[in-house]
């Protein structure tokens, strides 16, 4: 005589299942395997998805640019421009590489930029603003330009009185202005900055003061006209 199979007692009832509870337990184990399958199968079309846009990617020809060697004629924007008196040309060393040169307009202020990488690879500028009326470029401009660092001193370069923007301990990676100067020559504020070394960025603006000269002269001439 064949003996009956005892049920087995489950654990966390203490007592052997019922027939609705291993229906329950199935069903539940069907499911959440189901789920398991369908987050599986998601992720994997995700990892063949993005795996297929990254030889897509690696597939499209892209170009770097000329920036690395751009060098704009300066002499010949600064003709072109339509300015109705001299604009600061400097005679850089043929080394250095000028990037960007040009007339703009902001707000009241006219101004003309001159963005250069120099032979150390660092960043050099010259900014030449005026206002239509002679008025002096609001402070809050020249502020803005120099990215609102304080003057540290003043001294006389080329024959101008120049502010001085001593703030070489600021990153030059993180930033555009490290060592600057601020002058006025004619009616016009000139700015000469940069992160290169202060020898570097006093030499460039020597080279603008004589690049304007014909500026200072006419401006002279008008007062004594005047006077």
């Amino acid at each position: 005589m064949a003996k009956n199979k005892r049920p087995n007692i489950v654990a966390e009832l203490g007592r052997p299942e019922t027939a609705a509870e291993t229906a329950a337990r199935k069903a539940e184990g069907s499911r959440l395997y189901k789920q398991r399958k369908t987050v599986n199968n998601l992720v994997f079309s995700l990892l063949v998805t993005v795996g297929v846009v990254f030889m897509i990617y690696l597939m499209v020809p892209r170009e770097t640019g000329d920036f690395p060697d751009r060098s704009v004629d300066v002499a010949a924007a600064a003709e072109s421009s339509g300015a109705s008196y001299p604009l600061a040309v400097p005679d850089v060393p043929d080394s250095w590489k000028a990037k960007r040169a040009a007339l703009a307009i902001d707000g009241d202020v006219t101004f003309w930029q001159v963005h250069y990488t120099t032979e150390n690879d660092a960043y050099a500028t010259v900014v030449q603003a005026y206002t239509a009326d002679g008025a002096p470029v609001p402070a809050t401009w020249i502020a803005t330009r120099l990215e609102e660092q304080q003057p540290t001193g003043s001294e006389q370069l080329g024959g101008v009185e120049w502010q001085v923007y001593d703030h070489q301990d600021r990153k030059a990676d993180e930033v555009n202005m490290r060592f600057g100067l601020e002058g006025a020559i004619g009616t016009n504020t000139v700015l000469v900055f940069g992160t290169d070394d202060e020898a570097t960025i006093r030499v460039l603006a020597t080279q603008v003061t004589d690049s304007l000269a014909g500026l200072n002269e006419a401006t002279t001439t008008t007062e004594e006209v005047t006077e």
